[in-house]
């Protein structure tokens, strides 16, 4: 059989839809600068779906550093991998400073979040070796844990008692092979806002000899007295081994980094393929992240700002009726109950006679029967942005329910 035949006849659970839903409800085109209100289709939107936490996207002293260093240096330099001839004082700067922030011995630059901690992970575990990890976990860590030929045990997600029997099993398998235990959780779930239960894994350490790996990407800049994370937020951040983040979320930014003690982080730098055979980091990036880095901790005003916003979204949206989950965090999710065809006759709405533009997430995401619209918000937004929010979610919400969008849902069909 032709290798390509099957995709003709099934595309996917979300490939169904891309014929009918490309350009809009998926790969939308938002432009304009970058800020709570951008363009899409021509009309001027308020936007939930852009992790720019602390707004410096569009920060005025972050577009000078970024312009200054893309005119001095080009977006070549350095060229080939940092072991090879990519190495810079600047990139060795970030990493020092980063290393310092986040209370870890020393900090490895990645070159993107998805691919860097798929290869950490890689690196980490031999065929003995045993992984336990939350079933909530993103997806870029379920592409490493695919890699792993040895035991792979999820348990229920934050649940402890589910953690605690995965746990166990694993002890005991350790010492059948004579391999090592890695948990891998997330400080903060990026789809439901919840943070991670750190603090009750972090007390099982000492009984079950393991090393935690923790993903921060929605916690490093917006938790924590100093933003330095779920982990420094729970007063557990001495006992992650290795601590992972993003430049994609508060920083707004392109990269990552792993912290960790200075031996396990040496051994990394000459482990991760996907580090050793790839282009280091452009020196934009990198004495731009420096800027972000260096304005994360000194203005704390903007911690400040998010946080008042999303307090004002999050309470707001509660006393006008609406589920949001148990988010801890500055991710926004608001449940509803409908099908995929009403909730893409939902989100249009919202767009078209609302202004208003955030993300929607169905099945096979989440269960069937359920609509997620997940919100982002930023220092960036304004309580205006946030008041027109509300109100345009429950008049939408109202239509939802008396069964308007079911009557115009039955138009809305795959191809």
């Amino acid at each position: 059989m032709d290798l390509f035949a099957k995709f003709r006849e099934d595309r996917g659970p979300l490939g169904k839809w891309s014929r009918m839903a490309h350009g809009y409800y998926t790969f939308p085109k938002l432009e304009g600068e970058l800020g709570s209100r951008m363009t899409f289709n021509g009309k001027e939107m308020i936007v939930w779906s852009v992790n720019n936490y602390l707004g410096l996207g569009n920060h005025p002293e972050v577009r000078k550093v970024d312009e200054e260093a893309s005119r001095d240096w080009g977006l070549a330099y350095p060229m080939g991998s940092r072991m090879m001839s990519g190495e810079s004082k600047y990139h060795e700067q970030l990493e020092e400073e980063l290393a310092d922030f986040v209370s870890k011995e020393e900090v490895m630059l990645l070159n993107f979040g998805y691919q860097g901690i798929m290869s950490v992970i890689d690196a980490l575990l031999g065929r003995k070796d045993i992984v336990v990890y939350d079933k909530d976990c993103h997806a870029c860590i379920y592409d490493g844990i695919r890699m792993h030929i040895g035991k792979r045990l999820p348990f229920e997600h934050n649940d402890i008692d589910s953690f605690e029997k995965q746990i166990k099993k694993a002890a005991v398998i350790a010492e059948e092979t004579g391999g090592g235990i890695l948990v891998i959780s997330e400080g903060v779930f990026g789809m439901r806002g919840e943070q991670g239960i750190l603090k009750e894994i972090a007390a099982l350490k000492k009984e079950y000899n393991f090393r935690m790996l923790i993903d921060d990407a929605h916690g490093f800049g917006t938790l924590g007295a100093t933003g330095a994370g779920a982990g420094e937020e729970q007063g557990v951040q001495d006992e992650i081994d290795l601590y992972f983040s993003t430049f994609a979320k508060s920083m707004a930014s392109i990269g990552a980094f792993i912290g960790g003690d200075k031996e396990i982080i040496e051994y990394l730098r000459y482990n991760v393929r996907s580090q050793i055979f790839a282009k280091s980091l452009p020196m934009p990036l990198t004495i731009g992240n420096i800027k972000r880095l260096e304005l994360l901790r000194t203005k704390p005003e903007l911690k400040e700002k998010l946080w008042a916003n999303v307090n004002r979204l999050q309470s707001g949206l509660r006393e006008n009726g609406f589920d949001l989950g148990t988010t801890t965090s500055c991710v926004t999710p608001v449940y509803m109950h409908g099908s995929v065809e009403e909730a893409l006759v939902l989100v249009k709405d919202l767009r078209e006679n609302h202004n208003i533009f955030c993300s929607v997430v169905v099945y096979p995401v989440i269960p069937k029967g359920m609509i997620l619209l997940r919100l982002i918000p930023t220092a960036a937004h304004t309580f205006e942005d946030i008041d027109l929010t509300i109100k345009a979610f429950s008049t939408v919400s109202e239509k939802l329910k008396s069964g308007v969008y079911r009557k115009q849902a039955e138009l809305v069909k795959p191809e």
